[in-house]
């Protein structure tokens, strides 16, 4: 194809080979703990051979090469000549890191031959070259068995040719032992031969179409002439294509010849020297054509292909900026709404009332399903994790096993992105920090194996995010040793804090315990990082730890950013909003109900004390508070052990959905400031972080 064409399909290779690679990530996670499972060696080489395919079709040839070299050393694997190692999981994990940084500089205007990988050739091929003597070790036996396996002997042989590879002029080296592979895969491959008829006008729209035909049953190694000049029309009436398949031969053959304008396929089997007969070789010469209704039945591969190829056409790959501008413009119909709702409640036209309504469940309708198609699993982060313990556990010398759970729960696509680099981080302070060595932990009577859990559960309109380990846990001693040291507070003040006061300490900016800086902490750059992060994101941060058992990080995060339920209230002469996430409950709190406790106004709800503190005083609002008989309270839940606080207020407006609008820059830092919304008169209206308050 020409260049241009090539680009129009860029995005989608970009994401079918980021979905590939994290795939193979899994799967070598999962071959090296059952390196004898030939399943998952079968997966592997299943994915490498179709991201191979994918980068050959796109030109890519460094990362083909690449691929292919992998597929040597699985192939090995496969025929039970090779036993997988640790060693060579190590370097596949390598082809894998390389294979994404070559997909990374594709993604950024680049080439995959800007990412060195001959070493790593080389390392495949010497392991390729010398695969050690291991006829003690018990062979496993493979999927798809070679010479004498009953897939390649099924079909009684038609008496036809085969053709031998070494005698085929036009396939490069290369090409030759991607079709070794494949034949040593136990996939069939042919050489068809098609030519057109004379009368034929639109050789390049038939070349096509048999190109589309047999690329559905297989894969194309090679087209010749090229599929440039196919589509170019640079031939005369006759091409050859190469292609690997499970499918029979007559599967080709009889689809092709139901193109219309087809005067012949020539198929044969392409054979290596050496090598006992293939069972299947046809040739069909068709002096007649089948007619378009002839009954001829497809095989169940090609129908299974083809069912399958039916069902995926049923999903679409969604730019995230198109995501984001359409919840833009349903934001704008929120906001348009609740106009219209205050105009017609203010004219009291009671006509507008039933359309109005209909407009609201439709608007709402349109509203869930946007929030709906931009919520992704959280197994977008978490399926990073496994590879991150795996590679620092082993340059730690330690045995760290990783559960995760929840991994389908979902979050809006904007979270996910923002929350990647904080749950690395929290990963790597419980390796770090967290979990003793393998001796330690044994003396102090722990199993050897630590164990960190990363987990995540919807809670009410939220989602909770749990990293939790049964490490060592935080030494609260020392941290207020280094918190005096450093001047942070005084001796008499560490004297005073309560273990789960000192345990906030480590969230504090720059604070660290570590006596040396490494390549994974001591810098003092972190928790509070990640602290302000997931504030940042409308969420909260809560640290839980015991020291010798182990630490607890629990993160609530909203489901959406773009619009929630909130609550409006009256301070002075604004109008401001609180989400509804927040808040869990309002009262009318009596005059004379209301206590002085060490200058801190309380009063009782049920029983139980509650704190109150006026919302004009923290936001400084000017002016006084008019003295009320009863004062409207709105009770929120804050900080890392969900307690109660009451904030006075002049009056309540009432509930409303707000679209979130985000702050300018000089306004980002503004202490209990989250946003702003506009109203359905018009006016704007600041959203109140109630945590930061």
């Amino acid at each position: 194809m020409a260049e241009l064409d090539m680009n129009q399909y860029m995005g989608a290779f970009l994401d079918e080979a980021g979905d590939n690679l994290a795939h193979l990530n899994e799967l070598l996670l999962s071959a090296e703990q059952n390196q004898s499972d030939m399943n998952i060696i079968n997966e592997i080489f299943r994915v490498a051979h179709t991201f191979k395919g994918m980068s050959a079709t796109m030109g890519f040839q460094a990362m083909a090469t690449l691929t292919h070299s992998m597929e040597d050393l699985l192939g090995l694997v496969r025929s039970g000549t090779l036993l997988l190692t640790s060693d060579d999981v190590d370097v596949l994990f390598k082809c894998l890191d390389t294979l994404t940084a070559m997909v990374d500089a594709i993604r950024n205007g680049g080439g995959d031959q800007d990412v060195e990988s001959d070493e790593l050739i080389k390392v495949l091929h010497m392991r390729r070259d010398n695969p050690g003597v291991q006829e003690a070790a018990p062979k496993p036996a493979p999927a798809v068995k070679k010479a004498d396996s009953p897939v390649k002997t099924a079909t009684p042989k038609d008496g036809g040719d085969l053709t031998d590879l070494a005698d085929i002029a036009d396939l490069t080296e290369q090409e030759k032992d991607w079709i070794t592979s494949a034949t040593g895969a136990g996939m069939l491959v042919y050489e068809l031969k098609v030519t057109l008829e004379e009368s034929c006008m639109l050789r390049a729209a038939r070349a096509y179409m048999v190109v589309t035909v047999v690329g559905d049953n297989g894969d194309i190694i090679k087209a010749e002439p090229s599929v440039e000049d196919l589509e170019k029309e640079a031939f005369e009436r006759s091409f050859t294509l190469y292609v690997a398949s499970s499918n029979p031969l007559k599967t080709f053959t009889s689809q092709i010849m139901k193109i219309g304008e087809i005067a012949e396929v020539k198929g044969t089997e392409v054979s290596q020297q050496n090598e006992a007969p293939k069972a299947e070789k046809a040739e069909q010469n068709a002096p007649e054509k089948p007619k378009p209704k002839a009954d001829v039945a497809p095989q169940p591969a090609a129908a299974e292909h083809k069912a399958q190829h039916q069902v995926g056409s049923r999903t679409v790959r969604v730019d995230i900026g198109r995501l984001d501008k359409l919840m833009n413009l349903v934001g704008e119909l929120v906001i348009g709404r609740a106009r219209i709702e205050r105009l017609v409640q203010e004219s009291r036209l009671k006509a507008f009332q039933e359309p109005l309504s209909q407009l609201g469940r439709i608007s709402a309708d349109i509203q869930e399903l946007v929030t709906k198609l931009r919520m992704v699993p959280v197994s977008m982060v978490f399926d990073r994790l496994p590879r991150l313990v795996r590679d620092l556990s082993r340059q730690m010398s330690k045995d760290i096993q990783l559960v995760v759970e929840g991994a389908e729960t979902e979050l809006d696509r904007t979270v996910i992105d923002e929350i990647g680099d904080p749950m690395v981080h929290l990963l790597r302070n419980s390796l770090d920090h967290g979990i003793e060595g393998p001796d330690e932990r044994e003396a102090n009577g722990k199993p050897r194996q630590g164990t960190i859990t990363v987990a995540a559960y919807q809670e009410g309109n939220g989602v909770i995010i749990e990293v939790r380990d049964d490490g060592a846990g935080i030494d609260t001693a020392r941290v207020k040793k280094k918190a005096v040291e450093r001047g942070i507070i005084t001796q008499e003040q560490a004297v005073s804090l309560s273990e789960s006061e000192a345990v906030q300490l480590v969230m504090l900016p720059g604070f660290s315990t570590a006596d040396k800086v490494t390549d994974l902490s001591g810098r003092g750059v972190g928790t509070d990082a990640v602290k302000s992060k997931v504030e940042s994101l409308g969420g909260q941060f809560m640290m839980y730890s015991k020291f010798g058992a182990g630490t607890r990080v629990v993160i609530r995060l909203p489901l959406t950013l773009a619009i929630v339920l909130a609550l409006l209230i009256r301070v002075g002469d604004e109008t401001y909003a609180i989400s509804l996430e927040n808040v869990e409950e309002t009262l009318l709190v009596h005059k004379k109900d209301i206590k002085f406790v060490h200058g801190t106004p309380v009063t009782t709800v049920r029983g139980e004390i509650l704190p109150l503190s006026d919302l004009s005083e923290i936001i400084n609002m000017p002016g006084e508070r008019p003295e009320n008989e009863e004062n409207p309270v709105v009770v929120v839940r804050v900080g890392r052990d969900r307690s109660r606080v009451g904030f006075l207020v002049d009056s309540f407006v009432g509930q409303q959905e707000i679209v979130i609008k985000p702050l300018g820059k000089l306004l980002l830092k503004v202490r209990g400031i989250a946003g702003a919304t506009i109203l359905g008169d018009g006016n704007v209206a600041l959203i109140l972080d109630a945590a930061s308050l």
